[in-house]
């Protein structure tokens, strides 16, 4: 059985290892991390799973955002541990922070990945939203989180501290 919880500050290292062993080294440089710079992940939508042992089992972080004016959460890193692979694990985790958002009143959450993968959770390609490079553009999705939170909304994403 696996429980699923806000992640803490305690919490911070063993997430980072996690995120090491399941992404390539200099998983740092890509362009989405220069995005994170300055603030930290939402506390209420960063979640972690543990097995009844304690054990980590998976993490998921997300981030405030902006496109233009409009705020957005950027959903990401996302690491199951190599030993709960398969079991639903990534979903569950994903499922459970987008409504949570929702219940928030975030309107759009956005990330970079595979289409085929994170289709099955809303995302779509955003056409006309620009992550920094090198980012391929086919990757960047969204999922609105209220009706038509993604109609119209074209621009350069950009860390939440730059328009404050």
């Amino acid at each position: 059985m696996l429980g699923l919880a806000n992640e803490t500050p305690e919490d911070w290292w063993e997430v980072e290892a996690l995120f090491d062993l399941a992404f390539a080294p200099g998983r740092e440089a890509l362009s989405s991390y220069r995005l994170r710079e300055g603030t930290g992940p939402l506390p209420d939508l960063s979640l972690v799973a543990r097995d009844e042992l304690g054990s980590l089992a998976g993490a998921l972080r997300v981030w405030p955002v902006r496109i233009q004016s409009l705020a957005a959460l950027l959903v990401g890193p996302i690491a199951v541990h190599p030993t709960h692979q398969g079991e639903g694990l990534g979903g569950y985790m994903i499922r459970e922070s987008l409504e949570r958002a929702r219940v928030q009143g975030w309107e759009r959450a956005m990330l970079v990945g595979d289409a085929p993968y994170y289709e099955r959770f809303g995302f779509k390609r955003l056409d006309g939203v620009i992550m920094p490079p090198p980012t391929n553009p086919e990757r960047v999705l969204g999922v609105a989180l209220k009706d038509d939170a993604w109609c119209g909304v074209q621009g350069q994403v950009s860390p939440w501290i730059s328009a404050t």
